[in-house]
């Protein structure tokens, strides 16, 4: 049996301690029908010079540089008309793959149905120098994860927000995200958008086991949402169109009653940041919410 073809989308901003880390973590890959395409998003550190350097003796890997940075959204799929494999995986410039992701990830995908387009897996937690701090999800003393409700990740879990998906960790099949026109670039960050758009008439999948090493930095996208900067502004307002589009595709109060816990997390952190403009603006659709319960 012919190994299907994965193609790896690195986006790169600014990345320069870690891109080569991130490189070398794909060219690693016990799995080796890989094709990688390396994205440099607008970096205004050495991040190209570091790139090119470790891209040198592989002719093969595919060098995309956007001048001016863009969001994920829209440079992941520019790459994405870039690449020909049937499985894709999102990797940013400072995570890492374990050696055997891909290998797992594989071979895990090609026992699913064909309604699954997407799975992911666990990962480590790693600081800026490289040292594992903890796991993405708990886990016992066998290394499985304790939550077992990640094994059943539908719609309503994933609208109710909590930790229950680990983005980096993901593999996504070309056919699926061809189907859903690829991320929404209207947006700033791809994956919970994604996640639901998929989930409302295809399948997620959880593997357990640890794939990827998931550095934690301060300015690294996850830790932006909230805050009062411009940038968490744009975060902030894509939650926004996110649950506007969640109260449409909703089909039950059940659902509605999910995304209520979601954007009362979203105010919850609005509160404690003193961000009063993005609470009054989260309130308001909370108010919004409460009215598709009392009348669906």
């Amino acid at each position: 049996m012919t190994s299907p073809l994965v193609s790896i989308i690195c986006i790169c901003f600014n990345h320069e301690n870690f891109v080569r880390e991130a490189i070398n973590s794909v060219l690693k890959q016990t799995y080796k029908n890989i094709e990688l395409i390396v994205v440099n998003n607008g970096s205004l550190d050495n991040s190209e010079k570091y790139i090119l350097e470790t891209i040198e003796n592989h002719p093969n890997i595919k060098y995309l540089k956007i001048e001016k940075v863009i969001s994920n959204t829209k440079a992941f799929n520019w790459a994405f008309k870039e690449t020909s494999g049937s499985y894709l995986i999102d990797l940013s410039a400072d995570d890492c793959l374990l050696e055997d992701c891909v290998e797992k990830q594989i071979d895990f995908f090609l026992k699913q149905s064909q309604n699954v387009g997407l799975i992911f897996g666990n990962a480590y937690h790693i600081n800026e120098k490289g040292i594992r701090i903890k796991p993405f999800f708990e886990v016992n003393q066998n290394q499985k994860v304790i939550d077992k409700a990640l094994f059943n990740t539908n719609y309503i879990r994933i609208v109710g927000s909590g930790l229950v998906m680990c983005s980096v960790s993901s593999m996504y099949t070309r056919k699926h995200l061809e189907l859903l026109n690829g991320y929404n670039e209207e947006l700033y960050f791809e994956d919970l958008d994604y996640w639901l758009r998929l989930l409302r008439k295809f399948e997620i999948k959880f593997l357990d086991d640890f794939l990827v090493e998931k550095r934690f930095l301060e300015n690294s996208l996850g830790n932006q949402f909230h805050k009062k900067d411009t940038f968490s502004k744009k975060i902030n307002w894509s939650l926004r169109k996110i649950y506007n589009e969640s109260l449409k595709r909703n089909r039950n109060k059940l659902e509605h009653k999910a995304l209520l816990k979601r954007i009362h997390y979203s105010m919850e952190y609005s509160f404690k940041n003193q961000n009063w403009i993005e609470l009054l603006k989260f309130s308001y659709l909370e108010l919004k919410c409460r009215f598709y319960i009392l009348f669906t």
